[in-house]
């Protein structure tokens, strides 16, 4: 987010990307897909619609992200279509979908900015599902956020390592 800290039109956007793949944990083919009308500010839902295996799905978005997203809707206006455009280097915001491609090139672009050596895109969403396991959400709640068939993918996302077992054990009472 630190390499999207300037008030260009394509720092605003990118912070509403990134806060989007982030906060949402959803797929980069789901962020280019969404239409400026499926953001709700006030309560931070995001409508997911025909994600992967054409399944539609509510997301929510934390505070700090709906701020990103707000900032970025005020620069591009309330016109109706996609919600993140493709901004040429001038400035100049295009009013059609983005790509996938595009929004992969954004986020190696920002990654390299941040000093981040190794990085997918996909990594957002493997980091949403374990922080949010980590912070101790029950899996199938996680598991519906990202829309898996089952919670034993949602479990293969989960990077917590021997810590967390053992603090799990002391909550058992003798």
């Amino acid at each position: 987010m630190k390499s999207c800290s300037g008030k260009t039109p394509i720092d605003v956007r990118d912070s509403a990307l990134i806060a989007i793949l982030r906060g949402g944990g959803i797929r980069r083919g789901e962020a280019v897909n969404l239409l400026e009308r499926d953001f709700n500010p006030s309560t931070g839902a995001l409508f997911i619609r025909e994600g992967k295996g054409k399944k539609d799905r509510m997301v929510y978005l934390p505070e700090p992200a709906c701020s990103r997203v707000s900032e970025w809707l005020e620069l591009r206006g309330e016109a109706s279509g996609p919600l993140l455009y493709p901004i040429r280097k001038g400035g100049e915001i295009q009013r059609r979908r983005m790509t996938e491609d595009g929004v992969l090139k954004i986020l190696q672009r920002r990654a390299k900015l941040a000093g981040v050596e190794s990085f997918s895109p996909h990594d957002f969403r493997r980091t949403f599902c374990s922080d949010l396991l980590d912070a101790g959400v029950d899996i199938v709640t996680v598991q519906k956020l990202v829309s898996h068939a089952s919670p034993v993918t949602t479990a293969k996302y989960d990077r917590r390592g021997e810590e967390t077992k053992r603090r799990a054990v002391q909550h058992l009472e003798f």
